[in-house]
């Protein structure tokens, strides 16, 4: 399903812009004023809101526009609400910003900025309810939401406490669904900026054209469609924590920029001429191999060692003992309880199955095989057909779904070796876009082969 967002404003062909422009990445419900968006907001629970902060029955000032934005937050901290206004009323936004807003544009907006926006807010999102949901379901199970008893896991564990006090910046290493957004996550949260904001950033989803001013910003008139100076994400994350996910994927020449960066504390914005400081914290993470990258010339060694003063790596889910089924059956427990199945129990043919399976995608395919499996239960015992996880005479007995589901990882998997590995011109092959191949990548469990040749 596509992610859920909801547009707030009186004019309707601005709404009628925004949901042509927005409907094939996402489902666009519309309201044009306060009491309307507050219902659909209860009924829909959209996990974005976009607000015009004028609107009726005082739609010439943000009155009404500011009285929606405390509504919405007050009903859920967790809603993201991007703020729009006119050029007249950036002070307005401004202001916003300081009562919760995620973030703001002002009109006419570039579609494109909007869409990223919206990527972006969706992504801290979702790493935000998985921490708070993990903390507050299994933190008796494991340590801050993340579930394990393996010494591998307990290293990892171990590393995170020596964190609490430092200011160190950090390098998660780990494959793909292992679990390195939350353990970013984690860190900020335990350590002496936990009050500052978190910022994260996917430097492998972002165009190479947007990356630059994502980063580090831009001034007005700064490029084509530079309609206002926006701040870039190293500037929102002053005084909490950075985060890079897939700092692997960032282009050489947007490198040696983040070098200087870490080397100065000090950016300049696209279209600037004077220096900015800012006091972050960097936590970067990535599924690449980075050694190899550097050995072969694709990701600055000066830049990791300013990175990685302190590494930590994540196992794979194969190599973590007995961890897959304490995790299932957290998962299970979750699931079970959200869908009104609490008593659901593993059968001993579906505990087997679960670790003898090699679990490519990690933890997030064990648990979105979890989840499935609470959806297809028809009885009281989970069993390895609910789990897509058959084996002998039945395993080539896949519905549609299944067959299409394998389909798809084969080619991704194949596309992705072909190119050792690079996004951009794999996706250019299957003839999808960047984003579409990095979702497919995240629905399928896929990890970026490391010994691609």
């Amino acid at each position: 399903m596509k992610p859920q967002i909801l547009i707030v404003d009186d004019d309707e062909d601005i709404r009628s812009q925004l949901r042509w422009a927005l409907t094939a990445d996402f489902d666009v419900i519309e309201s044009e004023d306060r009491p309307s968006a507050m219902r659909v907001f209860h009924e829909k629970k959209p996990e974005v809101v976009l607000v015009d902060l004028g609107l009726p029955p005082h739609p010439g000032t943000p009155q009404e526009g500011m009285a929606l934005l405390g509504e919405l937050i007050a009903a859920d901290s967790a809603t993201r609400v991007v703020v729009i206004s006119g050029q007249g009323e950036k002070q307005n936004a401004l202001k916003a910003i300081g009562e919760g807003a995620y973030d703001f544009f002002c009109k006419p907006v570039n579609v494109e900025e909007v869409k990223t926006v919206i990527r972006r807010a969706l992504y801290v999102g979702g790493l935000e309810r998985e921490y708070r949901l993990m903390e507050r379901q299994f933190d008796s199970e494991g340590f801050e939401g993340m579930i394990g008893k393996s010494p591998a896991v307990k290293q990892v564990f171990s590393i995170i406490r020596k964190l609490d006090n430092a200011d160190a910046s950090v390098l998660v290493l780990g494959e793909s669904g292992t679990g390195k957004e939350v353990v970013a996550l984690t860190i900020h949260r335990r350590g002496p900026r936990a009050k500052g904001p978190f910022v994260a950033i996917n430097c492998g989803a972002i165009p190479e054209t947007l990356i630059e001013s994502e980063l580090f910003g831009h001034e007005r008139g700064a490029f084509t469609g530079a309609h206002t100076a926006r701040p870039g994400r190293v500037e929102m994350a002053e005084g909490g924590t950075l985060f890079l996910d897939e700092i692997g994927e960032l282009p050489p020449s947007m490198q040696v920029k983040l070098l200087r960066f870490l080397q100065e504390q000090q950016i300049e914005r696209i279209g600037g001429r004077k220096p900015i400081h800012v006091n972050t914290r960097v936590i970067a993470a990535t599924n690449v191999n980075i050694e190899k990258a550097m050995m072969e010339g694709t990701f600055r060694e000066d830049l990791y060692y300013r990175l990685a003063v302190v590494v930590i790596k994540l196992p794979p889910l194969r190599e973590r003992d007995t961890d897959v089924v304490v995790l299932a059956e957290a998962f299970l427990k979750r699931f079970g309880s959200e869908q009104g199945k609490g008593r659901l129990k593993f059968s001993k043919e579906a505990l087997v199955a679960l670790q003898q399976y090699s679990w490519p995608g990690n933890v997030r395919e064990l648990e979105n095989r979890v989840k499935r499996a609470v959806i297809m239960c028809e009885d009281q015992r989970v069993t390895p057909e609910n789990l897509s996880l058959v084996t002998g005479s039945s395993e080539g007995a896949l519905n549609l779904r299944e067959a299409r589901d394998q389909l798809e990882r084969d080619m991704l998997t194949k596309a992705l070796r072909k190119h050792r590995g690079k996004i951009s011109p794999a996706a250019v092959e299957l003839g999808i876009s960047r984003p579409t191949f990095y979702e497919m990548m995240e629905r399928l469990g896929i990890q970026k082969p490391t010994d691609a040749e």
